[in-house]
């Protein structure tokens, strides 16, 4: 066999098999050209005053890691003994309405029982900042 032949056949053998295994990335576009960006996965805690001294926290996010928010929600109620209930947010996302001022109770609870979420992408939101937990 003539070398040129089979350095063709090896060349062509190897580019096919590194074009097969990298994963290409595939970005998705929305209608006219734009590209979606992706929601980043961080978990955010927010309190809300009611009416006078009453409060209730908010938990946003947990569902970007995995975690069922009606299991979330019963394991929240039952460990702070409070009322805890996945509502729709304003964004029509899912979050996790807890009664009560717990905030800083919660981010232990957290990584705790979900090791999939890690401390560093769960932030709080204080004076329309959005702060780290860590």
């Amino acid at each position: 066999l003539p070398v040129k032949f089979v350095v063709n056949i090896l060349i062509s053998l190897i580019y096919l098999f590194c074009t097969s295994t990298s994963k290409k990335e595939e970005v998705k576009r929305l209608p006219g050209g734009k590209i979606k960006k992706k929601d980043k996965q961080e978990v955010i805690i927010e309190k809300v005053v009611r009416n006078k001294r009453k409060c209730v926290t908010i938990v946003k996010g947990l569902e970007l890691f995995g975690v069922k928010l009606s299991d979330a929600s019963k394991k929240l109620g039952k460990k702070f003994a409070t009322g805890a209930s996945v509502v729709k947010g304003p964004t029509e996302k899912e979050q996790i309405d807890v009664q009560g001022d717990i905030a800083y109770d919660i981010v232990e609870f957290i990584t705790s029982t979900w090791p999939d979420v890690p401390e560093a992408a769960i932030y709080f939101i204080e004076d329309g900042r959005k702060v780290p937990a860590a």
